[in-house]
């Protein structure tokens, strides 16, 4: 039986990004010119792509290099928006949801149950306004056109159901669970990596390692980060999507940076978790920490929504005082708290929320960043360069359209309508064709469609079968695949972005040869 390869025109490779790059410089003017390329920038080159448009897509570091990879991996349905009367917001990031799930990125894009355990820290009143909550968010996904099928009904659990699906929390004085049904993304960077891999298919010039050294209505001058080469990129329309760096580049954007951290556990520190938590913060209403199993032997414990002041760094650094936080409200709920000697990793992302100022009279306190609106704005500087800020992992998509019409009008061009609510991502299919794809389960959740063909590096080469690291299901196919196929110069492409290794330290090293020696195969031009 032969194997299907990549999507037709969806490779990224180190040879088609020097070829590409000096075609984006070659002095002719290209309709779209999109700076960043997280998900918001990703999705921004394939919605220009999509609608017919020469673009050229630049980003300093790899794809998914910023805020794209430091999510909670979870696609909202706008629940917490509700709480604080946003109904457009909720309404748009259910709607955002459901085409994720159903239409552009079902092998990525699934439904998660998360419980929320009643111990007697959830008082039967908080227990009944998370309940009503959950029935509210059911009523966005009707709304929101979402079939049962995808998304599950919430339902109480009786305490034994409770203890079954969440068997490290305490027995003692638990009343019961409420559980409760969301979307969930395999990995937010592999995501952001068929966004930009179906933007190369529709035709556009996806480049990374390349920096905008100065950003203007009409290009950009940028710098080859590979080769220290400068030279410009012109454009008919530019866009911003840089996310919390977006006031480096244009003048006037205020950007209020909140720092979300999560720590990596090892999963059996936890035990076998059929289900995330649901885990109250004790003194808040509508906040509270997730645990998240993620099938790959580890387990995420987050969030934190925490102001930023002061300078960027390109990788956000983890404070103790998040992980202590975290480790007190994980404890608040387990049979035996987590130590932090049992902490393995943490990573901490940075949500671009735009700063209106609000109405804060003189000597007033600013607002929480967990208070500010998660609504994206779309800006159009004085000299056109249109700037897409705010908004989240979930409404990606609506960002980007809303950026690239915004960008279109302002530099007077025609636009046809955004296709891409409609558009499968590379690897996409009908749930019932990705279960019969002769691949293993884990592989078609990562690469859909593409699975049998990463697959077939591996019956090729039996030494691609092995695993990156013992007891890691990562296999060597899939760094080769991801040198060959979806961008990865480096290894810390192939650790830190295309697989998650590197989330912890330890593994990372371990596993640095071995990327290494991938990289080399695809160079040499391994098939």
């Amino acid at each position: 039986m032969s194997h299907p390869e990549a999507v037709p025109g969806s490779s990224l490779s180190a040879g088609r990004r020097t070829r590409e790059l000096t075609e984006a410089a070659d002095g002719r003017v290209r309709d779209v010119l999109v700076v960043g390329l997280g998900a918001t920038g990703a999705g921004a080159a394939l919605d220009a792509a999509a609608r017919g448009l020469d673009v050229v897509a630049v980003d300093a570091h790899d794809l998914a290099f910023g805020t794209s990879r430091w999510s909670s991996k979870l696609i909202h349905g706008g629940l917490r928006y509700l709480a604080s009367a946003q109904f457009d917001v909720a309404h748009e990031s259910a709607v955002e949801r459901g085409v994720l799930m159903t239409r552009t990125a079902p092998h990525l894009v699934s439904a998660q149950p998360f419980v929320l355990p009643l111990t007697p820290l959830v008082s039967r009143a908080q227990a009944s306004l998370a309940w009503a909550g959950f029935r509210a968010g059911d009523m966005l996904r009707l709304a929101a056109r979402t079939p049962r099928q995808a998304l599950p009904a919430p339902r109480r659990l009786s305490a034994t159901e409770a203890r079954h699906l969440a068997p490290a929390v305490r027995a003692d004085g638990l009343r019961g669970g409420l559980l409760s049904w969301d979307g969930r993304v395999t990995d937010d960077a592999r995501l952001v990596t068929a966004l930009a891999r179906t933007a190369a298919a529709r035709g556009a010039r996806v480049l990374t390692r390349v920096r905008v050294l100065e950003l203007t209505g009409t290009g950009a001058r940028v710098r080859d980060e590979l080769t220290g080469e400068e030279g410009e990129i012109r454009a008919r329309a530019v866009i911003n999507a840089t996310g919390v760096w977006a006031g480096g580049l244009v003048d006037g954007i205020r950007i209020r940076p909140s720092r979300g951290t999560h720590l990596v556990l090892r999963s059996e520190r936890l035990g076998t978790l059929p289900a995330g938590l649901h885990i109250p913060v004790p003194g808040e209403t509508n906040r509270f920490v997730l645990v998240l199993p993620q099938g790959d032997g580890r387990v995420y414990v987050g969030l934190t929504d925490e102001p930023v002041d002061g300078p960027l760094p390109d990788v956000p650094e983890v404070p103790e005082t998040d992980i202590g936080f975290l480790l007190d409200v994980l404890g608040s709920v387990l049979d035996v708290p987590v130590r932090r000697d049992e902490v393995v990793g943490s990573f901490a992302g940075l949500r671009p929320l735009l700063d209106t100022g609000g109405s804060r009279g003189a000597g007033d306190a600013p607002a929480r960043t967990s208070d500010i609106s998660r609504r994206h704005a779309v800006l159009t500087s004085a000299d056109g360069v249109t700037t897409v800020v705010g908004g989240k992992l979930t409404t990606y998509r609506r960002m980007a359209q809303d950026a690239v019409d915004a960008a279109l009008e302002a530099r007077g061009l025609p636009a046809r309508p955004s296709p891409t609510m409609d558009l499968p991502l590379v690897g996409a299919a009908p749930p019932g064709l990705l279960r019969a794809l002769p691949a293993p389960r884990r592989l078609v959740r990562r690469h859909g469609t593409e699975a049998p063909a990463v697959q077939a590096l591996a019956t090729r080469d039996p030494a691609l079968a092995e695993p990156v690291l013992p007891g890691h299901p990562v296999t060597r196919a899939e760094l080769v695949w991801a040198a060959l196929h979806e961008g990865a110069l480096e290894a810390s492409d192939l650790l830190d972005r295309r697989t998650r290794i590197g989330l912890v330290p330890e593994d990372r090293t371990e596993a640095l040869t071995t990327a290494r020696d991938a990289l080399e195969r695809a160079a040499a031009g391994h098939r």
